[in-house]
């Protein structure tokens, strides 16, 4: 099993997320939980997509970690 690192955002009403390693795999959600379960179907759709048109899985970011600064 892999592991694809998803960036959760604050979207006004709701949450948004996406997955660094895919264009266009997007989700929304009113919470953390709801966005995990809604990202989960997906990625599976997306790479039963990209499988299907013969393209290739690409492997997870290997990330050393996130952190906010001030500007």
């Amino acid at each position: 099993m892999k592991e694809y690192t998803i960036v959760i955002e604050n979207a006004g009403p709701n949450l948004s997320a996406y997955v660094l390693d895919f264009d266009g795999c997007t989700t929304t959600g009113r919470t953390v939980e709801e966005i995990k379960t809604n990202m989960r179907e997906a990625i599976a759709t997306h790479l039963e997509l990209m499988s299907q048109a013969g393209e290739e899985i690409p492997e997870p970011l290997d990330l050393v970690g996130t952190t906010k600064i001030a500007v």
